[in-house]
């Protein structure tokens, strides 16, 4: 086999049925043993999972496997697929990598920085240390360094697949740093979620790598089977505020998961794009209240209703904008439909951010 890919995983599943795909339990140092390879053997730094994520993973296979063939790293909930929703197989991954250097995810466009997404969601000393550490032991990476973090661009995930040469490199140069900007940041007081430090900052790392070595990158999709259980719950919660037409309390809810789990919105954690269309749902019911209206939720307030209303609202958007309705038309949708000018205005605005992030794409 010239392509083995590590799925980390940090509780039980099924695994893909392709013998491709090699289950790697990270963090099993700290944890109960789930029947998997484990982290934890060799030269290892499984117990430092709750700080490195995936990366206790990834450093297990750069230390102690060996294969003159293809390497990469995935998730027990995320694969990397092609345009067409098809997991890649081995025989694919070989010819890949035959022209290119390196398959990794599509890269992720960010509304701001990744300099101020990072300060608001996590503690920015962490990130100018890192900063520091590049400067002050790879200098030649540091221009590369601030041109990204100050852009707008990441990738996520540290999935990558490439020869076991390139993935030994590359994790050279990236624990090389993190170890040294771990031994001058105190992260032990910090919320589970900004534990996750070195996970988190890894993955703009890897953009910082490919860029300075001007490597061949093939991006793609990344596929998942299923939710998040964190996703889930807040769905949930969501349904019932929606159920109970309290979009005030849904919105409170909202801001807590988010404050809590910023990463929540992500692509990669709001698979079917439910938590987006809640928030923009809550949006509308705010700005039809504050209009002296009935909202949204005194017509719809079953969850699964909701979402394919709000669907369909941002499809006549669209479908508006693009002027292939006429006046009449759209005024009597509307009606039917029960879309208020505020719903439509919201909407609007929305079809407009996700069109700008298009074409910066």
């Amino acid at each position: 086999m010239s392509t083995i890919i590590f799925t980390m995983t940090h509780k039980a599943f099924t695994p893909p049925a392709d013998p491709m795909f090699v289950p790697l339990q990270v963090g099993r140092a700290i944890g109960k043993d789930l029947g998997y390879i484990g982290d934890d053997t060799g030269d290892s730094i499984s117990k430092w999972n709750p700080y490195f994520s995936e990366l206790t993973g990834m450093y297990w296979v750069w230390k102690n496997f060996r294969t003159e063939g293809n390497v990469g790293l995935c998730h027990y909930r995320r694969f990397l697929i092609h345009e067409n929703g098809n997991v890649i197989t081995e025989q694919e991954y070989d010819r890949l990598l035959q022209n290119y250097d390196l398959v990794t995810t599509k890269q992720v466009v960010l509304n701001n920085s990744y300099y101020d997404g990072y300060a608001v969601n996590h503690h920015i000393k962490d990130l100018i240390e890192t900063g520091n550490v590049i400067r002050e032991f790879y200098p030649q990476y540091h221009e590369a360094f601030e041109q990204i973090v100050h852009g707008n661009r990441t990738y996520f995930g540290n999935m990558i697949v490439c020869k076991k040469e390139l993935f030994d490199a590359y994790c050279e140069w990236l624990f090389g740093i993190l170890l040294k900007v771990k031994e001058r940041v105190d992260v032990e007081h910090y919320d589970n979620y900004r534990k996750r430090v070195f996970g988190f900052i890894s993955e703009v790392l890897l953009l910082v790598y490919t860029m300075h070595h001007r490597l061949k990158v093939k991006e793609c999709k990344v596929g998942m089977p299923g939710e998040k259980a964190e996703t889930r719950e807040v769905k949930m919660q969501l349904a019932e505020f929606f159920r109970e037409r309290d979009f005030i309390g849904a919105g409170v809810c909202f801001k807590a998961a988010l404050e809590k789990r910023p990463d929540i919105l992500m692509e990669a954690s709001d698979v079917d794009g439910h938590l987006m269309m809640s928030l923009e749902i809550i949006t509308i019911c705010e700005q039809e209240k504050a209009a002296g209206r009935e909202t949204i939720l005194e017509v719809v307030n079953e969850f699964e209703m909701l979402m394919f209303w709000i669907t369909e609202l941002n499809k006549l958007v669209d479908a508006n904008t693009k002027n292939s309705m006429t006046e009449k038309d759209w005024e009597q949708l509307c009606r039917e439909k029960h879309i208020s000018p505020q719903a439509y205005e919201v909407a609007r605005v929305v079809a407009g951010r996700k069109r700008k992030l298009s074409l910066a794409d």
